[in-house]
């Protein structure tokens, strides 16, 4: 196929459409001239001609094709086209952290989990020492080898984080995120810190840990009020083999306050370190992911 036919994308030659999201498609492709594997991420036919998604694949592009971190998906410099809005990066084809849980369960992820945690907080610490908040922490973005290798992922909703005087001169806006795992100062609008991230992780290592997210709702306003104001519920209660210090570290993370939290995931990884996250490690075995073609249950 020569370049220009609908095979190709730029200089990519496309081969296989891997994922359909909400606006976007990511394509397994081919660089033919570095004879790789990449990934390709564009958008679905009916929003190519809408700014704002086109908008918000190019937030993701400039913020990702900065960052080299081992734990963030590595996403190519490349000369931006708003006529053909896509971005390539490093083809990465494990499942994400929600993928996991509902293919394999709780019991099977378990042995995994710390691992995980631990190369997430060097990712979320990395992503925030680069002056981002990523404002959309959750499962789905967290991609996960069979052995705990992490890479973090979509960078659409990132925004600067607000330090000194800026804090006070944010615009309030529509509050942007995923209701399950966002955070209270998004929801009110408030400058946001890497203090947010840390609440929506905290949030995501809670549905690890029970196998559910913290708050559930009737309604999206019934899920964000319960983000404002209701106490998350015991983990202990819901899974006996956390360790109380795990537990509480993570309810402290979920503080409405954002002063309550640990100040930055560096010390928030310092005494998750510290501590078990189990009472006993988990033996189950871990399956790995199957092979295409083949169950996945």
């Amino acid at each position: 196929m020569a370049r220009g036919t609908p095979g190709y994308i730029g200089p990519y030659r496309l081969l296989n459409i891997v994922h359909t999201g909400h606006a976007s498609l990511i394509w397994q492709a081919y660089d033919d001239a570095r004879q790789r594997i990449v990934g390709i991420k564009t958008l679905l036919e009916k929003d190519l001609q809408d700014r704002a998604q086109i908008n918000f694949l190019h937030r993701e592009y400039i913020v990702g094709h900065k960052l080299s971190h081992p734990y963030i998906i590595e996403i190519f410099p490349m000369e931006w086209d708003p006529r053909q809005p896509y971005f390539a990066m490093e083809w990465f084809s494990s499942p994400n952290l929600k993928q996991r849980l509902n293919q394999r369960g709780l019991e099977k992820l378990a042995p995994l989990i710390p691992k995980v945690i631990d190369r997430a907080c060097q990712a979320l610490a990395y992503f925030h020492s680069e002056g981002w908040v990523h404002c959309d922490i959750k499962p789905d973005n967290f991609l996960v080898t069979d052995d705990g290798e992490v890479k973090l992922i979509d960078f659409a909703l990132a925004k600067r984080a607000r330090r000194g005087v800026a804090k006070w001169l944010t615009p309030k806006k529509k509050p942007q995120g995923t209701k399950s795992y966002i955070s209270p100062e998004q929801i009110r609008g408030s400058a946001l810190d890497g203090r947010a991230d840390l609440y929506s992780f905290a949030c995501t290592i809670h549905e690890l840990l029970s196998g559910k997210p913290p708050f559930t709702g009737t309604s999206s306003n019934d899920l964000l009020n319960k983000q404002l104001r209701s106490l998350p519920p015991s983990l202990e209660a819901l899974n006996p083999n956390v360790t109380p210090e795990c537990a509480q570290l993570i309810r402290r993370t979920m503080s409405k306050n954002p002063d309550l939290r640990p100040k930055m995931v560096d010390d928030f990884l310092m005494e998750f370190r510290m501590i078990r996250v189990f009472k006993s490690t988990p033996t189950a075995n871990y399956c790995k992911s199957p092979a295409p073609g083949t169950d996945k249950a």
